[in-house]
Protein backbone atom coordinates (compact mmCIF):
# COMPACT_ATOMS: atom_id res chain seq x y z
CA UNK A 1 0.00 0.00 0.00
CA UNK A 2 3.20 2.71 0.75
CA UNK A 3 4.20 2.16 -2.84
CA UNK A 4 0.66 2.93 -4.26
CA UNK A 5 0.29 6.04 -1.58
CA UNK A 6 3.63 7.49 -2.53
CA UNK A 7 3.31 7.23 -6.45
CA UNK A 8 -0.33 8.54 -6.01
CA UNK A 9 0.60 11.46 -3.75
CA UNK A 10 3.18 12.61 -6.02
CA UNK A 11 0.99 12.44 -9.01
CA UNK A 12 -1.30 15.01 -6.74
CA UNK A 13 0.93 17.14 -6.21
CA UNK A 14 2.29 17.51 -10.10
CA UNK A 15 -1.14 17.05 -11.19
CA UNK A 16 -1.54 20.43 -13.40
CA UNK A 17 -5.50 20.74 -12.85
CA UNK A 18 -4.83 20.25 -8.82
CA UNK A 19 -2.50 22.99 -8.91
CA UNK A 20 -4.78 25.21 -10.87
CA UNK A 21 -7.58 24.65 -8.59
CA UNK A 22 -5.37 25.57 -5.41
CA UNK A 23 -3.95 28.39 -6.55
CA UNK A 24 -7.32 29.94 -7.13
CA UNK A 25 -8.85 29.02 -3.91
CA UNK A 26 -5.88 30.55 -2.54
CA UNK A 27 -5.54 33.66 -4.32
CA UNK A 28 -9.15 34.20 -3.46
CA UNK A 29 -9.28 33.07 0.27
CA UNK A 30 -5.52 35.35 0.85
CA UNK A 31 -8.08 38.31 -0.82
CA UNK A 32 -10.89 37.42 1.80
CA UNK A 33 -7.86 37.62 4.66
CA UNK A 34 -6.36 40.92 3.76
CA UNK A 35 -9.90 42.48 3.61
CA UNK A 36 -10.95 41.27 6.79
CA UNK A 37 -7.77 41.76 8.27
CA UNK A 38 -7.31 45.69 6.93
CA UNK A 39 -11.47 46.50 8.91
CA UNK A 40 -10.56 44.23 12.30
CA UNK A 41 -7.44 46.29 12.13
CA UNK A 42 -9.19 49.69 12.32
CA UNK A 43 -11.94 48.70 14.88
CA UNK A 44 -9.05 46.19 16.99
CA UNK A 45 -9.74 48.55 20.26
CA UNK A 46 -13.64 47.76 20.13
CA UNK A 47 -12.81 44.13 20.03
CA UNK A 48 -12.27 41.79 22.98
CA UNK A 49 -8.54 40.21 21.87
CA UNK A 50 -9.42 36.78 22.97
CA UNK A 51 -11.29 36.11 19.02
CA UNK A 52 -9.73 38.65 16.95
CA UNK A 53 -7.65 35.82 14.71
CA UNK A 54 -11.25 33.75 14.51
CA UNK A 55 -12.66 37.32 12.84
CA UNK A 56 -10.18 36.66 10.30
CA UNK A 57 -12.12 33.44 9.17
CA UNK A 58 -15.73 34.75 9.66
CA UNK A 59 -15.87 38.07 8.54
CA UNK A 60 -16.79 39.32 5.48
CA UNK A 61 -16.17 43.58 4.82
CA UNK A 62 -15.70 44.23 1.18
CA UNK A 63 -16.41 40.55 -0.24
CA UNK A 64 -19.05 38.26 -1.21
CA UNK A 65 -17.66 35.39 1.11
CA UNK A 66 -16.02 35.33 4.40
CA UNK A 67 -13.14 32.55 4.03
CA UNK A 68 -14.77 30.28 5.96
CA UNK A 69 -18.14 30.38 3.51
CA UNK A 70 -15.66 30.30 0.83
CA UNK A 71 -14.27 27.27 1.97
CA UNK A 72 -17.58 25.67 2.71
CA UNK A 73 -19.25 26.16 -0.68
CA UNK A 74 -15.82 25.90 -2.67
CA UNK A 75 -14.12 23.18 -0.70
CA UNK A 76 -15.73 19.88 -2.13
CA UNK A 77 -13.72 21.09 -5.57
CA UNK A 78 -10.60 19.96 -4.14
CA UNK A 79 -11.97 16.54 -2.98
CA UNK A 80 -13.65 16.00 -6.37
CA UNK A 81 -10.67 17.10 -8.64
CA UNK A 82 -8.82 14.12 -6.14
CA UNK A 83 -11.02 11.58 -6.65
CA UNK A 84 -13.49 11.69 -9.78
CA UNK A 85 -10.62 10.11 -11.86
CA UNK A 86 -9.12 7.92 -9.42
CA UNK A 87 -10.27 4.60 -10.71
CA UNK A 88 -12.45 5.36 -13.95
CA UNK A 89 -8.60 7.21 -15.28
CA UNK A 90 -6.85 3.51 -14.42
CA UNK A 91 -9.33 2.08 -16.71
CA UNK A 92 -9.47 4.66 -19.57
CA UNK A 93 -5.79 3.88 -20.17
CA UNK A 94 -6.09 0.01 -19.27
CA UNK A 95 -3.26 0.44 -17.04
CA UNK A 96 -5.56 -0.97 -13.65
CA UNK A 97 -5.08 -5.14 -15.33
CA UNK A 98 -1.51 -4.35 -15.41
CA UNK A 99 -1.23 -2.63 -11.78
CA UNK A 100 -3.16 -5.71 -10.14
CA UNK A 101 -1.13 -8.28 -11.89
CA UNK A 102 2.00 -6.83 -9.92
CA UNK A 103 1.82 -8.10 -6.18
CA UNK A 104 -0.72 -5.69 -5.32
CA UNK A 105 -3.21 -6.27 -3.95
CA UNK A 106 -7.11 -4.88 -4.52
CA UNK A 107 -7.34 -3.49 -0.96
CA UNK A 108 -3.89 -2.33 -0.83
CA UNK A 109 -4.91 -0.26 -4.25
CA UNK A 110 -7.63 1.86 -3.45
CA UNK A 111 -6.62 2.25 0.68
CA UNK A 112 -3.65 3.51 -1.07
CA UNK A 113 -5.22 5.53 -3.66
CA UNK A 114 -8.06 7.26 -1.08
CA UNK A 115 -5.42 7.91 2.01
CA UNK A 116 -3.04 10.03 -0.58
CA UNK A 117 -6.16 11.73 -1.65
CA UNK A 118 -6.80 12.28 2.21
CA UNK A 119 -3.21 12.96 2.98
CA UNK A 120 -3.24 16.05 -0.01
CA UNK A 121 -6.35 17.62 1.65
CA UNK A 122 -5.19 17.57 4.98
CA UNK A 123 -1.45 19.71 3.20
CA UNK A 124 -3.83 22.24 1.85
CA UNK A 125 -6.28 22.38 4.94
CA UNK A 126 -3.15 23.29 6.80
CA UNK A 127 -1.22 25.52 4.69
CA UNK A 128 -4.55 27.58 4.86
CA UNK A 129 -4.32 28.14 8.75
CA UNK A 130 -0.88 28.72 8.37
CA UNK A 131 -1.51 31.22 5.68
CA UNK A 132 -4.32 32.68 8.49
CA UNK A 133 -1.76 32.60 11.13
CA UNK A 134 0.81 34.39 9.06
CA UNK A 135 -1.36 37.14 7.67
CA UNK A 136 -3.17 37.71 10.93
CA UNK A 137 0.52 38.12 12.99
CA UNK A 138 1.60 40.34 10.13
CA UNK A 139 -1.74 42.72 10.04
CA UNK A 140 -2.45 42.76 13.92
CA UNK A 141 0.60 42.46 15.48
CA UNK A 142 0.19 39.73 17.89
CA UNK A 143 -0.04 36.40 17.88
CA UNK A 144 -3.18 33.88 18.40
CA UNK A 145 -3.86 32.83 21.93
CA UNK A 146 -4.05 29.19 22.84
CA UNK A 147 -7.77 28.88 22.72
CA UNK A 148 -7.85 30.24 19.07
CA UNK A 149 -4.79 27.77 17.83
CA UNK A 150 -6.77 25.18 19.22
CA UNK A 151 -9.95 26.07 17.95
CA UNK A 152 -7.85 26.41 13.99
CA UNK A 153 -6.94 23.49 14.61
CA UNK A 154 -9.58 21.98 15.22
CA UNK A 155 -11.49 23.35 12.44
CA UNK A 156 -8.74 22.01 9.91
CA UNK A 157 -9.57 18.25 10.74
CA UNK A 158 -13.24 19.28 10.76
CA UNK A 159 -12.07 20.66 7.27
CA UNK A 160 -10.55 17.47 6.30
CA UNK A 161 -13.00 15.25 7.29
CA UNK A 162 -15.66 17.35 5.00
CA UNK A 163 -13.44 17.50 2.00
CA UNK A 164 -12.17 13.81 2.64
CA UNK A 165 -16.18 13.28 2.48
CA UNK A 166 -16.11 14.72 -1.56
CA UNK A 167 -13.31 12.81 -1.82
CA UNK A 168 -14.74 9.20 -0.84
CA UNK A 169 -17.94 10.20 -2.94
CA UNK A 170 -15.85 11.08 -6.09
CA UNK A 171 -14.24 7.66 -5.74
CA UNK A 172 -16.75 6.13 -5.61
CA UNK A 173 -18.91 7.46 -8.37
CA UNK A 174 -15.60 6.45 -10.29
CA UNK A 175 -15.99 3.24 -9.72
CA UNK A 176 -19.59 3.21 -10.10
CA UNK A 177 -19.60 5.00 -14.06
CA UNK A 178 -15.93 4.14 -14.84
CA UNK A 179 -15.94 6.86 -16.99
CA UNK A 180 -13.81 9.95 -15.80
CA UNK A 181 -16.41 12.84 -17.74
CA UNK A 182 -19.51 11.06 -16.44
CA UNK A 183 -18.21 10.22 -13.19
CA UNK A 184 -16.97 14.46 -12.48
CA UNK A 185 -20.16 15.29 -13.89
CA UNK A 186 -21.79 13.08 -11.18
CA UNK A 187 -19.95 14.61 -8.25
CA UNK A 188 -20.02 18.33 -9.49
CA UNK A 189 -24.44 17.60 -9.54
CA UNK A 190 -24.07 16.20 -6.04
CA UNK A 191 -22.48 18.97 -5.19
CA UNK A 192 -24.58 21.71 -6.51
CA UNK A 193 -27.71 19.83 -5.33
CA UNK A 194 -26.31 19.67 -1.54
CA UNK A 195 -25.10 22.51 -1.90
CA UNK A 196 -28.30 24.86 -2.71
CA UNK A 197 -31.11 22.93 -3.34
CA UNK A 198 -31.39 20.68 -0.10
CA UNK A 199 -31.88 23.98 2.49
CA UNK A 200 -34.89 25.02 -0.04
CA UNK A 201 -36.52 21.60 0.04
CA UNK A 202 -35.79 21.33 3.72
CA UNK A 203 -38.09 24.61 4.21
CA UNK A 204 -40.57 23.69 2.07
CA UNK A 205 -41.12 20.17 3.59
CA UNK A 206 -40.89 21.80 6.72
CA UNK A 207 -43.72 24.47 6.14
CA UNK A 208 -46.10 21.04 6.64
CA UNK A 209 -45.17 21.16 10.40
CA UNK A 210 -46.21 24.16 11.89
CA UNK A 211 -46.07 23.14 15.67
CA UNK A 212 -42.27 21.91 14.64
CA UNK A 213 -41.17 23.69 11.62
CA UNK A 214 -37.84 24.76 12.96
CA UNK A 215 -36.78 21.20 14.08
CA UNK A 216 -38.11 19.76 11.14
CA UNK A 217 -36.13 22.31 8.99
CA UNK A 218 -32.86 21.83 11.35
CA UNK A 219 -33.09 17.75 10.69
CA UNK A 220 -33.43 18.32 6.82
CA UNK A 221 -31.06 20.15 6.14
CA UNK A 222 -28.34 18.82 8.17
CA UNK A 223 -28.79 15.99 5.57
CA UNK A 224 -26.72 17.89 3.20
CA UNK A 225 -22.65 17.80 4.25
CA UNK A 226 -22.17 21.68 3.33
CA UNK A 227 -25.15 22.88 5.94
CA UNK A 228 -23.80 20.61 8.38
CA UNK A 229 -20.31 21.73 7.79
CA UNK A 230 -21.28 25.36 7.96
CA UNK A 231 -22.80 24.66 11.43
CA UNK A 232 -19.91 23.00 12.71
CA UNK A 233 -17.81 25.90 11.44
CA UNK A 234 -20.56 29.02 13.21
CA UNK A 235 -19.96 26.92 16.23
CA UNK A 236 -16.43 26.33 16.54
CA UNK A 237 -14.84 29.40 15.07
CA UNK A 238 -18.16 31.84 15.84
CA UNK A 239 -18.15 31.57 19.69
CA UNK A 240 -20.07 34.75 20.03
CA UNK A 241 -22.22 34.18 16.99
CA UNK A 242 -23.23 37.67 15.70
CA UNK A 243 -21.80 39.80 17.98
CA UNK A 244 -18.38 39.56 16.44
CA UNK A 245 -20.05 40.42 13.35
CA UNK A 246 -20.84 43.33 15.12
CA UNK A 247 -17.92 43.99 16.45
CA UNK A 248 -16.07 43.63 12.91
CA UNK A 249 -18.17 46.46 11.54
CA UNK A 250 -17.63 48.67 14.59
CA UNK A 251 -21.06 48.39 16.27
CA UNK A 252 -19.19 47.08 19.33
CA UNK A 253 -22.34 48.24 21.97
CA UNK A 254 -23.73 45.85 24.05
CA UNK A 255 -21.51 42.84 23.58
CA UNK A 256 -22.17 40.17 26.41
CA UNK A 257 -18.78 38.77 27.85
CA UNK A 258 -20.89 35.18 27.58
CA UNK A 259 -18.81 33.77 24.70
CA UNK A 260 -18.91 29.88 24.85
CA UNK A 261 -15.50 28.14 25.91
CA UNK A 262 -13.74 25.85 23.94
CA UNK A 263 -14.86 22.76 25.85
CA UNK A 264 -18.79 24.24 25.39
CA UNK A 265 -17.94 24.20 21.77
CA UNK A 266 -16.46 20.75 21.07
CA UNK A 267 -19.62 19.58 23.20
CA UNK A 268 -21.63 21.26 21.32
CA UNK A 269 -19.67 20.53 17.70
CA UNK A 270 -19.49 16.68 18.47
CA UNK A 271 -22.61 15.75 16.98
CA UNK A 272 -21.63 17.34 13.72
CA UNK A 273 -17.67 15.55 14.04
CA UNK A 274 -19.42 12.52 14.16
CA UNK A 275 -21.53 12.79 11.35
CA UNK A 276 -18.76 13.85 9.31
CA UNK A 277 -17.21 11.15 10.11
CA UNK A 278 -20.18 8.41 9.69
CA UNK A 279 -20.21 10.05 5.73
CA UNK A 280 -16.82 9.39 4.95
CA UNK A 281 -16.63 6.34 6.05
CA UNK A 282 -19.96 4.84 4.19
CA UNK A 283 -19.19 6.58 1.22
CA UNK A 284 -15.64 4.73 1.36
CA UNK A 285 -16.79 1.67 2.85
CA UNK A 286 -19.33 1.11 -0.10
CA UNK A 287 -16.77 2.06 -2.68
CA UNK A 288 -14.08 -0.55 -1.20
CA UNK A 289 -16.96 -2.99 -1.70
CA UNK A 290 -17.42 -2.71 -5.14
CA UNK A 291 -13.88 -2.24 -6.11
CA UNK A 292 -13.21 -5.55 -4.07
CA UNK A 293 -16.18 -7.66 -6.31
CA UNK A 294 -15.83 -5.86 -9.60
CA UNK A 295 -14.25 -8.18 -12.45
CA UNK A 296 -11.08 -6.48 -14.38
CA UNK A 297 -10.18 -8.07 -17.35
CA UNK A 298 -6.86 -7.01 -19.36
Amino acid sequence: MSIVYWKELADHFSSRRFMILVVLILLTGLWAIFTSGQAIRDVAQQIPTQYVFLLLLTSQPGTVFSLAAFLVFFGPLVGITLGFDAVSGEYARGTLSRVLSQPIYRDDLINGKFLAGLTTVAVFWAAILLIVIGFGISMLGFPPNGEELWRMLIFTVVGILYVGFWLALALLFSLLFQRTVTAALASLAVWLFLAIFVGMIAQAVASFFTSAQVLVETILSRLSPNILYADAVRILIDPRGEVLERASRGQAEGILPTPLDLSQSLLALWPHLTTLFAMVAVCFAIAYIKFMRDEIRA
